[in-house]
């Protein structure tokens, strides 16, 4: 599929899609997607596939010419240290992701807050002190990404709908909304889009067999087309990407986000007012 579609949404994927690592992938990206998530990682074993100048230069060449933007998956759940202080590995694992790829100008930066001691309940005080972390975790890393609405924070899967909703509330970060993870939960996606579009730089889709992550080959179709129709009807503009991790998977989702969106142009779409 040629990602320079006519939809105001840009197509993305990731950067594993072929067994290579960052820039390979990005080369073969280049004209069949609009946006490549760069999924990068750093190991306690000092392993580490962050690119160096030099593939940074080649990535911002690839972008220039191919109407290409990135946005950038970080590697941790953020949060403070037990003592509320910012020196928690996943804040500096944060920065060095942020220092290495700003010369990409990454259209987000998708992030994850650790809530997993708190998110099937904790006291009022308890969930009070993880929302104020979770906030001054984003106020310090919207600063080293140079604006805070670059920050898009993702729904998680066996998560409250609403979990986030008290931290979104208080700053001005923006969304990545996961629409496998709320397929893979049984929430309905377009209910959930609805509300959260507004504030929504990336969404994610992928297919569940057996886990998510998956080809949208094995999503119903009636699922995928409301959800695309939604988008199109809401004059989405930021980043769709198929979070999957292989080429076969890559090729029988955009084939399939193909058919539907021409399904749709063809026979007009059903807006709701």
């Amino acid at each position: 599929m040629n990602g320079l579609t006519p939809y105001l949404f840009r197509l993305g994927t990731t950067s594993y899609i072929i067994p290579a690592d960052i820039l390979p992938n990005v080369q073969y990206l280049a004209g069949k997607v609009r946006d490549v998530e760069l999924v990068l990682f750093e190991v306690d074993d000092g392993t580490s596939n962050l690119p160096d100048r030099e593939q940074i230069a080649r990535l911002r060449s690839i972008a220039a010419g191919n109407d290409l933007t990135y946005t950038v998956h970080l590697p941790l759940d953020l949060r403070l240290a037990d003592d509320g202080s910012p020196r928690h590995v996943s804040l500096e694992k944060a920065k060095r992701v942020i220092d290495c790829t700003r010369d990409l100008d990454p259209y987000a930066y998708v992030v994850h807050l650790d809530g997993k001691s708190v998110r099937k309940g904790a006291t009022t005080a308890a969930m009070q002190r993880w929302q104020m972390h979770a906030i001054e975790s984003l106020k310090i890393v919207g600063e080293w990404a140079g604006s805070i609405e670059k920050l898009a924070v993702e729904n998680m899967e066996s998560y409250p709908l609403d979990f986030y909703e008290p931290v979104l509330d208080q700053i001005a970060v923006s969304r990545t909304v996961d629409v496998g993870h709320l397929w893979f939960d049984n929430h309905d996606p377009v209910t959930y889009l609805r509300k959260a579009l507004p504030r929504t730089r990336v969404i994610h889709i992928h297919g569940i067999a057996g886990r998510d992550h998956k080809s949208l080959a094995n999503v119903p179709v009636e699922k995928l087309r409301a959800v695309l129709n939604e988008l199109v009807c809401s004059d989405y503009r930021g980043v769709l990407t198929v979070e999957i991790f292989s080429e076969d998977d890559f090729l029988t989702s955009c084939a399939v986000v193909e058919a539907v969106m021409n399904e749709n142009i063809c026979s007009g779409l059903s807006c709701a007012g």
